[in-house]
This record gives structure tokens, C-alpha cells and sequence, in this order.
């Protein structure tokens, strides 16, 4: 029915085409797709031949203007499964992992949910507590997956290519030419639960186990915060990693990759609690900064949230093999699923993402929750999934053991009082109203933008609406520093920090009130085209903390902590306010 509905559209559109000829071709074109659209089933065909429509057609053709104009972005987002071509695995790489035949050659079942009467709840359990059972089990689970041939979708290379596919945009959207990529945006959690699901049932299935559950690495936990033992053995061994980072090191949720200073356990341990605090609490308060930027058919814009920036991003690089380009195989999300231990870090995202679900509201936007993909399940069938039938955990039949979350009351302090803070910055204040020179750049950094070859303190006037509703005690807004134009030409890893009112700038750590977030990106998914990426950091907990919330002023300090920020360019910066 939908593809019906947009041709009438179109075709009301074209009836008031002036040139005869671009009507009566339009006019053939549409009885072709209204006839074709008879024997379809909506959505998995009709759209696919619209989107293929949308790239064939010329563009004079007024009749489809309706596939390009602003309306066609509130559809949901698809896949075209018949669009499937090699993509950037990393820089200089260019890789095919697309399936070995057409996915539109079988038939197409849509999701249902397990039902509660008879499917038993899967419990996923913390990996540093696993016991010899378990670790048997799957240990036999995986090597059967591995011995599988690769024109299985069941296989275990299938499902390295399986994460390929949708981190390189090997697949474009339904009447788009945007390429489908589920990291850096809304569909980074919601999709990597998908694919955890039909992966973990997969498993179970291979030795007839109903109960069989992933397991989890809680590495936001101080028990957690070392790389599990099952990892370093047999089937869960991957030797593309980083042997020095194998325990009893403590793992860097921060990871800067070329920080030459070394902490200690305990101070590894105490700055992971508070970056997870600061991802998961302080900086969290909305779905959009948790999740992502939405992510509409027919655009795209790179906008990741908390965890994904960090811990998830960093723990990447961290695991990968530093002689390996591009840290693979963990550093390079086209082949990360090729190390057991991805199945196990993403797993404890999800669990976050359970956590954080509990006490915050997330999207409730139609084109995020109507948007779908495609999965083998276990019993080879292709399942149309829906983003909306992934919301909840019970519904899907599985849960986490239980573990410390520590982080909850790692609340940050700050690094100097916030009286003789406050006389700092009226200081600057003062210098900044005199026109002493400073050598500051305004909060819009001008055509040339600014790059991060060093640190940046800048001022940022805040709204009136926030400071003001401050004084009055009526804090009802989340305040959000928007990081504007962000353009990696970096091939490597790139990591900055943000900061607020700093005040001494030699014990700059995310331990401290100061710290509001950080910058993380992978190289690899993307093309020459790609779109310049916007940081987005929650700040009203922190101002708080600061005794900051009432001044009209802040000062922001971008801190560069890879060599390859000095190939990372900046727009500007700003603050955004929304309704908590």
C-alpha cells in the first residue's frame, strides 16, 4: 500500500508538469510501479524498486519530486537488501562483504516476539564468574559456528560480515542513495541488540540449548575491568590483539593510545568510574545524548552518544593489535566480530543501555522505532526486524546477572574549589571586558575553522533562557556544548577532551568536575564524502557541581590527546538547551 500511496502522490505532482512529453513519461512510469506494486509485499520489495526509481529517473521529471523532497525523510529507514556493494573497511582498504547471494532470493518472515508461555529467559552472565560448564558449552557452540560453510548465514564468517556490512555502508537506504551504517548515530544501540539476539540464539541452537546466553564483559566494573581469562584460550583466543594490555592490566576506558604516563590500578580504576559516571549519568540526562543523533531515510549526520564515544569506541583500539594497521582486529569495525571478545563488549553496552532505559525515556520518534533491518535466524529464515520490537529486554526473553555499578556514586569533584575558581574566571572576565589581548579565538572559529594541533580555551556566552531560569531556581533545561563542524582527515585514531572552567590546567582528567566528555573516532565505514561530525555534551550537572549555573559565561577547553588531532578541523561551539 505504501508504494501506491507515493505514486498517486507523484502522480497529482506530475499533473501539473508543463512539458507534455515529462507527463505522458511519468504517466508510463507510474502505471508500471502502481502494477508492479499489486504483487509486492510492502515494504521489503515495493520500496526497494521505488529507492531504485528515485536513482534512474532524471530528476526533470516534476512527477518525482515527491521521492526527493523533505517529506520522504519521515519514512523509516530501510535496507535495500539488493544494493549490497564493496565499501572503506579502513583507510586504503577496500573490502566485499556482502553475502554470497541475493538476500532477496528468500522469503521474507517478520519478527515475532519468543512466546513467555514457553521460551525459557536466557540469562547473560558476567564473564569473570563463568564456570567450567558454561565455558564448555560454548566453546563448543563456536566451534561448530566455525566449522560451518561460508554460503551458511549461520557461520561464524557470516557474521563477521554481517557487522561489516552495516559499519561501511555496504548497504544503501531504501529510495536513497545514503548508505546504511548503524554506528556514530540512533541506530548504534537498537541494531547491535538485533544482532547480539540472532547471534546468541544462533549459538544455542548449534548444540540444542534453549538457555544458552552470551556472556558479558562488565567493564564498567571494578571486577570487570580486566580482559576475561575465557578470552586468552581455544576458541575465544584472537591473536590480532594487544598482548600488552592482557591481564593483570587494568583496562583504560579513556584509552588516549599514545599517553606516555602510566597510572597505577587503582588510579585506572578511579578514572574509569568517573568517565562511566560522566557517560552514563551527569552527561546522559536525554535520549539524544545517550543514543545518538537520529538517522532519517535520505540523510545523515554523524552524531554519536555517550558510550559509543566512550567507553566503547576507546576499548576498541585498546584491544587491537598495535602492529596491525588500523589496530585490527578489534580497532577496525569491519573485522572486530572476528574476535570473540566483540560479542562480550557489546553485550555489556547493551546491558548500559537496559540500565540507563530504566529511569530515562528514549526515542519516541515514528521514523526511529518503524525503522527495520534484516537477520538469518537459527533456523535459516530472513526476519524483517523492526527498531520498535528491540525496546525491551523481557519481551526479547533474555536478562543480565546482576553485577556492582560502581560508577553510580563516582560523582566527580572539582579539581580546586569552586570560590577561588569563580575569582579566576571573573579575572579572565575582567581582561576579556578591558580588550586585553588574550590570543582567544571567537566561539565561531571563521572559514578557515581551527584545528586542534593544541589546546583551545575559548568563552561561550550562554542563553539568557538557561542562566536567568538558573537564578530563579527553576532548572528545567538540560544545557547541552555543541561541538560544531568536526572534520577528521585523520587516518588514525583521534581522541580530544572537553572541558569547563579550568582553572589549572595541569591536572586536566575526566577524576575532575571540569571534564564534560570526549571525542572518539575509528577510522574506517566512511568515504571522501563523509559528513562533518557534531559533538554533543550535557553540562547542567557539572555547572552545577562548579557553582557555575548562574553566569552568563563559560570558558570550554578542547584538549587534543592523539598526534592525529592535528589533523582534525573545528567549526565552532555553542550551547543548545531542551526540556529535561
Amino acid at each position: 500500500m505504501q508504494s501506491r500511496e507515493i505514486a498517486r502522490s507523484s502522480m497529482a505532482t506530475s499533473l501539473h508538469s508543463t512539458d507534455p512529453r515529462k507527463w505522458i513519461l511519468s504517466l508510463i512510469t507510474l502505471t508500471c510501479i502502481l502494477g508492479a506494486s499489486l504483487f509486492i509485499d510492502p515494504p521489503s520489495i515495493g520500496t526497494q524498486i521505488l529507492g531504485k526509481l528515485n536513482r534512474v529517473v532524471p530528476d526533470g521529471l516534476t512527477g518525482w519530486s515527491v521521492l526527493t523532497s523533505p517529506n520522504w525523510k519521515i519514512q523509516p529507514l530501510a535496507v535495500n537488501l539488493s544494493s549490497c556493494h564493496p565499501a572503506i573497511g579502513r583507510p586504503g582498504k577496500l573490502v566485499n562483504c556482502c553475502p554470497p547471494r541475493n538476500m532477496l532470493d528468500d522469503p521474507i518472515s517478520d519478527f515475532e516476539f519468543p512466546d513467555p508461555d514457553t521460551t525459557p529467559i536466557r540469562v547473560r552472565r558476567f564473564a569473570h564468574r563463568l564456570d567450567d560448564d558454561y565455558i564448555a558449552k560454548y566453546e563448543k557452540a563456536l566451534s561448530i559456528m566455525k566449522s560451518l560453510p561460508h554460503s551458511d548465514p549461520r557461520s561464524f564468517t557470516r557474521q563477521v560480515e554481517i557487522h561489516c556490512q552495516y559499519c561501511t555502508g555496504s548497504f544503501l537506504q531504501q529510495g536513497s542513495d545514503f548508505p546504511v551504517r548503524v554506528h556514530r548515530n540512533w541506530l548504534f544501540f537498537p541494531w547491535h541488540r538485533m544482532f547480539l539476539y540472532f547471534h546468541e540464539r544462533i549459538l544455542g541452537s548449534l548444540i540444542g540449548d534453549e538457555t544458552f546466553a552470551l556472556p558479558f564483559w562488565g567493564w564498567d566494573s571494578p571486577d570487570g575491568m580486566t580482559l576475561p581469562e575465557l578470552y586468552l584460550n581455544g576458541s575465544f583466543n584472537d591473536h590480532r590483539r594487544d598482548p600488552s594490555h592482557y591481564p593483570p592490566t587494568v583496562v583504560d576506558l579513556n584509552f588516549k593510545k599514545l599517553d606516555p604516563t602510566r597510572s597505577t590500578p587503582e588510579e585506572q580504576i578511579r578514572l574509569n568510574l568517573a568517565l562511566m559516571y560522566n557517560h552514563m549519568v551527569s552527561g546522559a540526562k536525554t535520549a539524544e545524548l545517550f543514543l545518538g543523533c537520529p538517522y532519517k531515510t535520505g540523510e545523515y549526520e554523524e552524531c554519536p552518544g555517550t558510550i559509543e564515544r566512550a567507553p566503547h569506541n576507546p576499548l576498541h583500539t585498546w584491544l587491537g593489535s598495535p602492529d596491525i594497521d588500523g589496530r585490527e582486529d578489534m580497532g577496525a569495525f569491519y573485522v572486530a566480530a572476528r574476535d570473540p571478545i566483540f560479542y562480550a563488549h557489546h553485550s555489556n553496552g547493551d546491558r548500559l543501555w537496559g540500565l540507563w532505559s530504566e529511569t530515562h525515556k528514549g526515542f519516541d520518534d515514528p521514523a526511529f522505532l518503524n525503522s527495520y533491518t534484516y537477520f538469518y535466524d537459527e533456523t535459516l529464515r530472513l526476519v524483517r526486524i523492526r527498531f520498535s520490537d528491540v525496546m525491551e529486554m523481557d519481551k526479547l526473553r533474555y536478562r543480565y546477572e546482576e553485577i556492582e555499578n560502581a560508577w553510580v556514586a563516582a560523582r566527580p569533584e572539582p579539581s580546586v574549589s569552586p570560590r577561588l575558581a569563580r575569582r579566576e574566571i571573573r579575572k579572565r572576565e575582567r581582561e576579556r571586558e578591558g580588550n586585553v589581548v588574550l590570543d582567544l579565538p571567537s566561539s565561531r572559529f571563521g572559514p578557515t575553522n581551527r584545528v586542534l594541533d593544541s589546546t583551545i580555551t575559548i568563552p561561550i556566552d550562554r542563553p539568557r533562557e538557561v542562566w536567568y531560569s538558573n537564578r530563579r531556581n527553576e532548572k528545567e533545561r538540560e544545557e547541552i556544548l555543541v561541538v560544531e563542524g568536526i572534520d577528521v582527515k585523520a587516518n588514525d585514531y583521534v581522541k580530544f577532551d572537553v572541558y569547563i572552567n579550568v582553572v589549572n590546567s595541569t591536572i586536566l582528567s575526566p577524576i575532575y568536575r571540569e571534564f564534560v566528555g570526549t571525542f572518539v573516532d575509528i577510522p574506517g565505514g566512511t568515504s571522501s564524502s563523509k559528513k562533518r561530525t557534531k559533538l554533543q555534551l550535557g553540562i547542567s550537572e557539572a555547572l552545577e557541581d562548579l557553582e557555575a549555573d548562574q553566569d552568563r559565561t563559560i570558558w570550554v577547553t578542547l584538549v587534543p590527546r592523539t598526534e592525529s588531532c592535528n589533523q582534525v578541523t573545528v567549526d565552532g561551539l555553542k550551547i543548545n538547551y531542551t526540556e529535561k
